[in-house]
């Protein structure tokens, strides 16, 4: 697994340097070219958000481990109004998947609301997210909030510090990470939990999901 202390940070990096999208990168291989074929596989989790979206991609290796390559939280706040929001979301998840090039995509779960107009903005958000990732032609993997806990945690009821800690052990980081940015790495690391774990038994996702 590639140290820590190896990662540069820059902000507001050349190419992310959308009108209004406040967006930090942390990142510590180089990216990949899109014609490059890995030795095991490059994901990319999105924690979904009207606000900011959270962002993080993660390579796995054939030996299975998981190696951390960038992550972010998308400020969507500078948009002029809620459609602005989402034009920036797109525009900026397009040029992260452009730039690094990965393999997959997970994506969290939309779950109910107590309000039901930040409902109805938290799935316009994904939708776009998921428009960018389709507009790529990456298959959108979905995990619920539990399920993502119950992978990184070992408990379906772990808080945000829980994850935040965890994903930082799992991928040897130093700093503490940014909640929205922690969320979208452990999705990540739950797809690649699920996906080793299907491989090795043999049986669907759909199969896996029944047995938990």
């Amino acid at each position: 697994m590639r140290n820590a202390s190896n990662r540069v940070r820059t902000d507001t990096g050349p190419r992310h340097a959308l009108r209004g999208v406040a967006v930090t990168r942390w990142q510590s291989v180089p990216a990949m070219s899109p014609n490059a074929v890995a030795c095991g596989v490059r994901i990319i989790g999105i924690d979904p958000g009207s606000q900011r979206t959270g962002v993080g991609i993660i390579d796995i290796g054939e030996d299975g481990r998981s190696s951390h390559v960038f992550h972010t939280a998308i400020n969507l706040l500078g948009a002029e109004d809620f459609a602005g929001r989402l034009k920036l979301l797109f525009d900026a998840l397009g040029a992260i998947v452009a730039e690094h090039a990965p393999q997959e995509a997970a994506l969290e779960r939309v779950f109910l609301a107590r309000n039901p107009d930040s409902a109805l903005k938290l799935g316009q958000a994904r939708g776009a997210a998921i428009c960018a990732l389709a507009q790529h032609g990456l298959t959108i993997h979905e995990y619920a909030a539990r399920e993502v806990k119950q992978a990184v945690v070992g408990s379906g009821a772990g808080d945000k510090a829980q994850v935040q800690h965890m994903v930082g052990l799992l991928l040897e980081l130093r700093e503490r990470l940014q909640a929205d940015a922690a969320d979208a790495l452990a999705i990540a690391l739950t797809h690649a939990h699920v996906r080793a774990s299907v491989t090795r038994l043999g049986v669907t996702r759909q199969a896996w999901r029944r047995r938990r």
